[in-house]
């Protein structure tokens, strides 16, 4: 059964027209189907226009939920208004994994069979076999969440993980706040991952209670005898600020290794990382110095919970 399922605006109208053209009217289960207005806002061209109006005539004819232009990124509003641990979640999106960081088999699917969840509230997977990620060690000054997931995806290749549960522990991973892993279970679909998945624990409660959803948490985590296919060992002290060069996400390399290279844009948000804690890094950088006259910024918070906090920040 399918706990939520949701579309944003590019893929959302595919959708909404399988939907109807396979004779479907009702949704199995208006209240936990989600349509999001965010890739394309607002829109810069007719055609897009078009499709916004389509998606929100859909949500007013069957009561699904709509989440209007400016509300922020579809899978940051996820982790906010609506994934539970436990919960199955599908999404015309491929970093609809972002949710495994809340412990939520989410995976992305294409549009027709989103439309079949919309309208039946189930659908179908191959079990995935599971990788195990043990995380040991600590984070040194400067390094992040986003270092570690590039470096594992450098490591195991773009295709390292493909149709493959990637489950992180260890005690890296058990310290992480919510934020860091919603940050690396979103790239797990860039080493091929059908999901990112990490611990319901202590953690996951503080951040539910931080939206007002505590009333969702359960604790969950791995059977103490469940079997691996493979079992991946990373030492984050050893680890170093790591990037990904043109073209393929797996082509990582330290930022030892490009000083010096020119920035012609520097750009801080997406569903991978504009939440508080990265415009917080970001903020400490910044403060008491100026942008580069030739480098462009632009900095786009997740959604509007960042912006009504940042707004009360003085850099």
């Amino acid at each position: 059964m399918v706990d939520l399922a949701f579309v944003q605006d590019t893929t959302g109208p595919l959708t909404v027209r399988e939907f109807w053209d396979n004779g479907f009217t009702k949704l199995a289960n208006p209240s936990r189907t989600a349509l999001f207005l965010d890739h394309a806002a607002p829109s810069p061209q007719r055609q897009l226009s078009t499709d916004h109006i389509l998606l929100r005539k859909f949500a007013r004819d069957t009561g699904a939920l709509i989440f209007d232009v400016g509300e922020g990124v579809c899978h940051q509003l996820v982790a906010e208004k609506l994934a539970r641990p436990g919960d199955v979640i599908v999404g015309a999106d491929s970093h609809t994994v972002t949710a495994g960081g809340l412990c939520a088999f989410a995976t992305g699917m294409g549009s027709s069979d989103i439309a079949v969840a919309f309208a039946l509230g189930k659908t179908w997977f191959r079990v995935p076999e599971t990788i195990k990620v043990v995380v040991s060690g600590r984070f040194k000054h400067g390094l992040y969440a986003k270092d570690l997931i590039l470096h594992l995806i450098g490591l195991i290749g773009a295709d390292g993980a493909t149709y493959k549960a990637l489950e992180f522990s260890g005690n890296v991973v058990n310290n992480m706040t919510v934020a860091e892993r919603l940050t690396i279970a979103n790239m797990a679909v860039e080493a091929g991952a059908k999901v990112g998945l990490f611990p319901s624990d202590r953690q996951t409660l503080e951040y539910l209670c931080s939206v007002g959803r505590e009333a969702d948490y359960q604790p969950l985590a791995a059977d103490v005898d469940a079997v691996y296919e493979r079992v991946i060992e990373i030492d984050a002290t050893a680890l170093e600020p790591t990037i990904s060069k043109p073209h393929t996400v797996d082509n990582t390399a330290t930022a030892r290794e490009l000083k010096g290279t020119k920035l012609d844009q520097v750009f801080i948000g997406t569903c991978t990382g504009g939440r508080l804690d990265d415009l917080a890094v970001a903020a400490a950088i910044f403060k008491n110095r100026k942008r580069h006259p030739q480098t462009r910024l632009i900095v786009t918070p997740a959604s509007q919970k960042y912006i009504w906090k940042l707004s009360v920040w003085v850099i």
